[in-house]
């Protein structure tokens, strides 16, 4: 895998927050640094990432308080109101300032203990793929559907099920017209692989592991710290 060939998107502009703080939850501390500080430090120092393309709020109050310097360019567009936006709108940007067609790593602003291993397995497993695929999980739990008295009304099997999770990766234009179709045909979307699934096409899952997880809650971000102590132990 090139690393000329390897760009990563974060979208961070419009992030909700139920952390009950004064700011969107990128912006927490989490052992000294920024949450999003942490995970563009991630993908900077992995050596196949050329570059990423942050997307941010246009009224964002916080970043600028950021003072990371990173080990390849990071350039900042203005966000949108879904997830989807922001992540065209930086897809735009790169467009512009590439002549290729690159791969397309999109990660979550609040996934800050992303693993190289994992970014490794993607780039590996996905780099001759005809469509490209996603990080994610498989389902161990028992799965339950309930109504809408939350009384249960079926055991759904859990084979074949998995937790969808970041970087997703496609290539850019593909990725840049599945979500313009989406948007055109006012379908929400959630993530870039709902966009590439609603094109028809059909995107590979890479198993990750489990310590990628999504700050949520206030609790994750203790459960974030121990996972950054015990891979930092791990080096």
């Amino acid at each position: 895998m090139n690393k000329e060939n390897v760009w990563a998107v974060v979208p961070a502009a419009g992030i909700g927050s139920r952390m009950q703080a004064d700011r969107p939850k990128q912006y927490l501390d989490l052992d000294g640094k920024t949450v999003i500080e942490h995970t563009l430090q991630r993908l900077a120092s992995h050596p196949n990432i050329k570059g990423i393309v942050l997307s941010i709020a246009e009224d964002d109050l916080w970043w600028s308080h950021c003072s990371q310097t990173y080990d390849c360019p990071l350039y900042i567009v203005s966000g949108g109101t879904e997830r989807a936006d922001s992540v065209l709108n930086a897809l735009t940007e790169l467009i512009t300032n590439v002549d290729d067609d690159p791969w397309v790593l999109v990660h979550d602003a609040a996934r800050p203990c992303l693993r190289h291993q994992d970014i490794d397995a993607m780039l590996f497993k996905l780099s001759e793929h005809s469509v490209g695929g996603i990080l994610g999980i498989p389902v161990n739990d028992t799965v339950k559907r309930t109504n809408s008295e939350q009384e249960i009304t079926e055991t759904v099997s859990r084979q074949g099920l998995w937790r969808a999770s970041t970087p997703q990766m496609f290539h850019l234009h593909a990725l840049s017209n599945a979500l313009h179709a989406a948007k055109e045909q006012q379908l929400v979307v959630t993530d870039e692989a709902s966009a590439m699934e609603l094109a028809g096409l059909h995107p590979m899952m890479v198993e990750g592991h489990a310590d990628n997880i999504k700050i949520t809650l206030p609790q994750d971000l203790a459960l974030a710290s121990l996972y950054l102590q015990q891979q930092r132990e791990c080096l």
